[in-house]
C-alpha cells in the first residue's frame, strides 16, 4: 500500500450547521422559525380547496413552494439531531430536541397530506389545465403520483380517521416489537449480551462459540414467541383491514408502489434470481468442507473461511477509496476529496457512539455527513465507500426541485452499492495474499447469499405468511414451519439446520412504513449491478450518463429509469441475469482458490 500524503480529520464539522452541538443557541432559533414557518403554512393549507380552474395554479404553486422550504429546514433540522444522537448515545438534551423535531414534522405532515388530498381532488379538466404551470409541470410526476394515491384511498375523514387509530392500532404494535427486543438479553461466557451483541457473534471464528449464541438466540426467540406472533398477527391484520376497506385486493399493491415498479419486473427478478442458485450452492458447500462439516448450518453462514490480516488506516483507506473513485470519474472523485477534506465524516473509534452507519443530509448547505467507526479494515473500507455513494447521490440531486429528490428504497441502494463495488472489486485485485484474497471474494459472495438466499426467503415467508393471516390469526407453530419451509427453498438445500424462529428476531417484518421491507435491497443489488456491468463495457467516460440517471431516480417509475438510461426492459429476467453473473464470477473464483 502506498503511503497516503494527507492527513483528515475522522471526527466530523457539524459547527458549519449550527454552532455549539445540542446546547446549540443557533439550532434553537432555527427551530423556532421553523414552527413559525409551519403555521404560515398550516394557515394557508386550511384555507386551500379543490382549484376550480387553471387560474389557481399560481396558488396551488406558492403553497408548494411554501412546504417546500418547511420540507427543507425540517430536513436540516432532522439531519442535524440524527448527527448529534448517533455521536454521543448518552446525549439526551439530543434526545428531547429528536422529540421536538418529529412533533413538528408530524404536525406537518398531517396538514401537509390535506393539502394534497384538496388538490387531488378537482376536475380531470382543470388538473391538466394546472399542470401547464412552468412550476408545476416540473414536479408533474410526483404531482400525478399524489392524485392516483388520493384516488386510490378513501375520503379525507375516513382516511385521517385511519391515521388517528393507527397511532396505537398499528404503529404501536411495531413499537411493541421494539420493547421486547429490548429486554432481551443473551447470557453466554458470564457476560450478558443485548440481541444485537450477540447476533455479532455469529460471525466468530470459533465453530462452538457461534453454535452455543446461535442455539441461545433460537432459544430467547422461542420463549417468547407467543408475544412475537400475536405482535405479527394484529400488526399485518390492522394493515390488511385498511387494504379491505380501501378495495386493495393485491397484497403487493403497497410495496410495489412506493417502490414504483411493476409485479412483472418483481417476478423477473426473482425467476432470474431462483434458475441461478447452483453456483451459489456450491459456493455454500464449499464453505462447509473448509470448515471440517458434511453441511452448512445456519450458525455456520458468517463464519470467516480466512483469516484477513490487511488493516488500512483512516488516511490510506481514503486514499485507496478516491484512487478509484478516480478511475471511475473526475466528479465523483472530486467530490470524495471535498467530503474529506471538509470533514463531512465521522470515522473515530470511541465508545458512546452508536453501532451501524449512515449517511444523512443537509439540503439548506447541500452537504452530507457520513457515520461510521472506523476500525481499518477492509470491510469499513467498503462501509465508507458505500456511504460516500448515497452523499453522491444527494450531490447528483442537488440542483432538482425538492419534491423531484424523493427516491424510493429499491433505487436508493443503486449509488451505494455501485460505490461499493468499485472499491470491493479493487481491493480484491491488489489483495497481497491467496489468503486475503479468499477473504475479500468470501465478503462479495456473502453479500450475494444475503440478497439472492435470506432476503428470498423472507419475501418468501412473508406473502405466503399474509396468505395465511387473510384466513385467521396464524399460530406461533405455524410460523415457524412457514419460516423452515421459505429458508429450505431460498436456500436451495444448501444449510442443513435452518432458523425457525427467523420471523420473530427480524425488525424489517415489524416495520409499519411499509410493508416487504425485504425485495427492495435485492433489487437495488442487482439493479446496481447491471449499472455497474454497463461501466465497466463503457471504460472511463460513463460518468455523465450514471449521473443523469441518478438525477432521474426519482421522477419516473424504475421501468422507465431502466429503458432510458440503460436501454434496459426489466420486466424480462435477461436483464437481472446480467448482475446476476458477476456474481457467479465471485463463486467460480472462489471455488477455483480453494480447490
Amino acid at each position: 500500500m502506498s503511503h497516503s500524503t494527507h492527513t483528515y480529520s475522522e471526527v466530523w464539522d457539524l459547527d458549519v450547521f449550527f454552532k455549539g452541538g445540542s446546547e446549540s443557541a443557533e439550532f434553537r432559533a432555527h427551530l423556532e422559525e421553523l414552527k413559525e414557518m409551519k403555521r404560515r403554512f398550516e394557515e394557508n393549507a386550511v384555507a386551500f380547496y379543490p382549484p376550480q380552474s387553471g387560474e389557481d395554479a399560481a396558488l396551488v404553486w406558492n403553497l408548494i413552494d411554501e412546504a417546500k422550504d418547511v420540507m427543507m429546514n425540517l430536513r436540516q433540522a432532522g439531519a442535524f439531531v440524527s448527527c448529534l444522537e448517533a455521536q454521543d448515545m448518552h446525549d439526551r438534551k439530543a434526545n428531547a430536541l429528536r422529540g421536538e423535531v418529529t412533533t413538528i414534522s408530524a404536525d406537518f405532515s398531517s396538514v401537509f397530506t390535506k393539502f394534497q388530498q384538496q388538490l387531488s381532488e378537482c376536475s380531470e379538466q382543470v388538473w391538466a389545465e394546472l399542470l401547464k404551470h412552468e412550476g408545476l409541470k416540473e414536479i408533474a410526476f410526483v404531482l400525478e403520483e399524489w392524485r392516483q394515491k388520493a384516488k386510490d384511498k378513501l375520503s379525507s375523514e375516513e382516511e385521517s380517521l385511519i391515521g388517528a387509530l393507527a397511532v396505537d392500532g398499528y404503529h404501536g404494535w411495531g413499537q411493541m416489537y421494539d420493547t421486547i427486543v429490548g429486554t432481551m438479553t443473551i447470557e453466554h461466557d458470564g457476560k450478558s449480551y443485548s440481541v444485537g451483541q450477540a447476533n455479532n457473534l455469529l460471525s466468530h471464528p470459533d465453530d462452538n462459540t457461534r453454535k452455543a449464541v446461535f442455539e441461545k438466540l433460537e432459544k430467547a426467540w422461542g420463549e417468547k414467541e407467543e408475544l412475537f406472533a400475536k405482535t405479527l398477527n394484529h400488526l399485518s391484520g390492522f394493515r390488511l383491514n385498511v387494504y379491505k376497506k380501501r378495495g386493495w385486493e393485491e397484497i403487493l399493491k403497497e410495496p410495489l408502489e412506493y417502490n414504483r415498479m411493476k409485479q412483472e419486473t418483481l417476478d423477473a427478478m426473482w425467476g432470474a434470481i431462483s434458475k441461478h442458485k447452483a453456483p451459489f450452492v456450491e459456493y455454500l458447500n464449499r464453505k462447509a468442507k473448509i470448515l471440517g462439516k458434511e453441511k452448512l448450518t445456519w450458525s455456520d453462514l458468517d463464519a470467516p473461511v480466512a483469516e484477513t490480516t490487511s488493516t488500512m488506516s483512516y488516511d490510506e483507506g481514503a486514499a485507496f477509496i478516491q484512487k478509484q473513485f478516480a478511475r471511475f470519474g473526475s466528479e465523483m472523485a472530486q467530490f470524495t476529496e471535498k467530503a474529506f477534506e471538509d470533514s463531512w465524516i465521522e470515522a473515530e473509534d470511541r465508545p458512546g457512539k452508536r453501532p451501524g452507519g449512515f449517511c444523512t443530509s443537509f439540503p439548506l448547505s447541500q452537504q452530507s455527513r457520513i457515520f461510521m467507526t472506523y476500525s481499518g479494515t477492509m470491510s469499513n473500507v467498503s462501509t465508507l465507500a458505500h456511504e460516500l455513494g448515497h452523499a453522491f447521490h444527494s450531490h447528483a440531486l442537488k440542483d432538482m426541485h425538492t419534491l423531484n429528490r424523493n427516491y424510493a428504497m429499491n433505487v436508493a441502494e443503486t449509488a451505494s452499492t455501485f460505490a461499493e463495488m468499485i472499491v470491493a472489486d479493487a481491493a480484491v485485485q491488489e489483495a497481497e495474499s491467496k489468503e486475503e484474497k479468499v477473504a475479500l471474494i468470501e465478503d462479495k459472495l456473502q453479500r450475494s447469499v444475503a440478497f439472492f438466499m435470506n432476503i428470498h426467503a423472507r419475501f418468501l415467508f412473508e406473502t405466503r405468511f399474509y396468505e395465511e393471516r387473510a384466513k385467521g390469526i396464524v399460530s406461533s407453530d405455524k410460523l415457524n414451519e412457514l419460516m423452515a419451509e421459505a429458508q429450505k427453498e431460498a436456500y436451495a438445500g444448501a444449510v442443513d439446520e435452518v432458523h425457525p424462529h427467523f420471523w420473530a428476531s427480524k425488525l424489517h417484518f415489524y416495520i409499519t412504513g411499509v410493508p416487504f421491507y425485504n425485495f427492495p435491497y435485492t433489487f437495488g443489488y442487482l439493479f446496481s449491478l447491471s449499472i455497474y456491468a454497463k461501466a465497466l463495457e463503457a471504460g472511463g467516460d460513463y460518468e455523465e450518463k450514471y449521473m443523469a440517471l441518478l438525477r432521474d431516480t426519482a421522477v419516473m417509475n424504475v421501468e422507465e429509469l431502466a429503458m432510458k438510461h440503460l436501454g434496459e426492459d426489466i420486466t424480462k429476467e435477461a436483464f437481472w441475469e446480467k448482475g446476476i453473473r458477476l456474481c457467479i464470477q465471485d463463486a467460480e473464483e472462489f471455488l477455483e482458490l480453494t480447490k
